[in-house]
């Protein structure tokens, strides 16, 4: 589990995030990203009900909260992180979101 310090909780981070941050997508996730100016990196997770229904959410909020967890200490710091969930996530393996989490975390260029 992330450590709650490490989460974006309120509508209007994630707002702030959406409209101020850049973004990079895979077919599976979209990942936003703004600097924070804060000493720590803070990530909220959005799983729409497109995807089905709660236990279908549960799982791909789970699986990319997992994702995130393992690589914190490779996060650089002063970031706020969005990651919203794609439709054909619903299906995703782990090692699935692995891939496209590294690859665009990377390419926003938020890892150490």
């Amino acid at each position: 589990m992330l450590p709650s310090a490490w989460r974006l909780r309120l509508k209007s981070q994630f707002a702030k995030v959406y409209s101020k941050g850049r973004s990079a997508a895979t077919d599976l996730i979209v990942v936003y990203t703004l600097v924070n100016n804060e000493s720590i990196t803070r990530v909220g997770f959005s799983v729409s009900k497109k995807l089905g229904g709660a236990v279908k959410r549960n799982r791909v909020k789970r699986l990319l909260r997992e994702t995130v967890r393992l690589r914190l200490a490779d996060i650089a710091d002063g970031y706020d992180v969005v990651i919203v969930a794609r439709r054909r996530a619903a299906e995703a393996a782990l090692a699935e979101f692995e891939v496209s989490v590294d690859r665009l975390f990377r390419k926003l260029g938020i890892l150490k």
